[in-house]
């Protein structure tokens, strides 16, 4: 039986999807660019969505039962949200740069594509960096309060 959509609560791995739909519109951007920015760029893009993506799928594949898995599993959100930060940057140079020369932006693009292209990109993976941002600092707060029930008990 299924759920309504109005009575869904979040999940509590909804941060390992964000990661991977941050990956997946990253990379799907970023094929878009042409060969000369494409080189500059790409490599050091995608591998900073990688890496939030790894992280946090790292984080959620041990529960914070105890102190060691704690620190571990935070250590991981963290450097987690350390890549989502950083690939925000990266993406905000790429926007920088690309916006000063937007037909030579993409392939077989005019200027005015490129540029609603950029704002969509600028605004998608804006919106969800906040979000996944929000998500992660979630789970650090629910782990800690986690953590020191039990250590209270």
């Amino acid at each position: 039986m299924s759920v309504l959509l109005s009575k869904r609560n979040l999940s509590k791995a909804e941060f390992v999807k964000s990661a991977t739909h941050i990956c997946n519109e990253t990379v799907a951007f970023c094929s878009k660019l042409s060969a000369r920015y494409s080189r500059i760029f790409v490599p050091r893009v995608t591998n900073m969505a990688f890496e939030v993506m790894e992280f946090t799928e790292k984080a959620n594949s041990m529960m914070p039962d105890d102190e060691q898995r704690y620190q571990i599993r935070r250590e991981n959100l963290l450097k987690a949200r350390a890549s989502l930060m950083s690939l925000d940057h990266e993406l905000s140079i790429v926007y920088g740069v690309l916006i000063q020369n937007p037909s030579a932006a993409f392939q077989h693009k005019t200027g005015e594509q490129a540029k609603r292209i950029l704002g969509t990109m600028a605004q998608k993976l804006g919106e969800l960096i906040d979000s996944e941002n929000n998500l992660i600092r979630g789970v650090l707060k629910s782990d800690k309060e986690r953590i020191k029930k039990k250590i209270q008990q």
